[in-house]
């Protein structure tokens, strides 16, 4: 029987593959041009790098443009399996090269050129008690794959990303979020869009502000709610803490007044998750 390295070597000897050497490329320079956003903005092409990440966006329904691989970093027995999955435009790099072209520490071997799925408020899922979280202006891709990975791990029903800093397919959004972004209904919008449209399903907000007075234990998280969180530096927009129909704080008793936007929407939706966990 024939292994997944016998496998691969067969692929690329047989022309399946085309082996790319030098970094002047037309293709590697339009793979490099797409680690700036305005390259994105403007082919509405991204990049997705791993096998994790790679996995999942094939899970999640997306259509690969291109595909670069170099079989000496990779780090398992599964890749020509994926790679066949995938299905694409596929090239052969040298290990300098790829490593030269990666935006990892330590690369896996896989680099893929993607479509941008662009997801309306109309496609967000309507159930009896929804959970949203809305990510007003997140500056950090970092945080804002964060809060993806997240929202994914307790079952969130979406993600806004509202009156966006960083845009959702920058690559260390899609590094952070361990390609949870693919599988997750995630919506870019306004805020005024977002505000109505919540309000309009009678979706409560929830707001969370250091000033608040009520601790988010203590709040009922148990309906349809959407749970809002702000910039790193100064929190939610006075429009949404406007709108909101609840206010709610992380206690702090240190001499910080508040959390990582991040780690503070983790304890948010997990306790969400934890008061509906106990009507089970």
């Amino acid at each position: 029987m024939r292994g997944p390295w016998i496998f691969l070597q067969e692929l690329t000897l047989g022309g399946m593959f085309k082996i790319l050497t030098s970094a002047q490329n037309p293709k590697i320079k339009q793979l490099v041009r797409l680690k700036e956003r305005r390259e994105r903005d403007a082919t509405g092409l991204f990049l997705i790098e791993g096998y994790r990440e790679i996995q999942r966006a094939a899970l999640g329904g997306i259509e690969f443009d291109t595909l670069f691989v170099c079989q000496e970093l990779f780090l398992g027995s599964n890749e020509p399996r994926l790679i066949e999955d995938v299905a694409t435009t596929t090239f052969e790099l040298p290990a300098h090269l790829f490593e030269k072209i990666s935006y990892r520490d330590r690369p896996d071997g896989l680099i893929g050129i993607a479509r941008q799925m662009k997801k309306k408020l109309s496609d967000l899922p309507l159930k009896k008690s929804p959970l949203y979280i809305v990510a007003e202006a997140i500056e950090k891709p970092g945080n804002l794959g964060t809060i993806l990975r997240s929202a994914d791990g307790v079952g969130a029903d979406g993600v806004i990303v509202c009156d966006r800093c960083t845009d959702i397919y920058n690559p260390n959004v899609v590094r952070a979020s361990v390609g949870t972004l693919f599988t997750l209904p995630v919506v870019e919008a306004e805020g005024s869009e977002t505000l109505q449209w919540l309000k309009g399903r009678g979706i409560q907000i929830v707001a969370a502000t250091p000033s608040a007075e009520l601790e988010y234990t203590a709040a009922n998280l148990l309906g349809p709610i959407a749970i809002a969180v702000g910039t790193e530096q100064l929190g939610l927009s006075e429009r949404w803490m406007k709108a909101a129909d609840i206010c709610v704080k992380i206690p702090m008793c240190g001499v910080a007044d508040s959390l990582n936007v991040a780690m503070a929407t983790t304890l948010l939706i997990y306790e969400a998750l934890r008061q509906r966990h106990l009507l089970r």
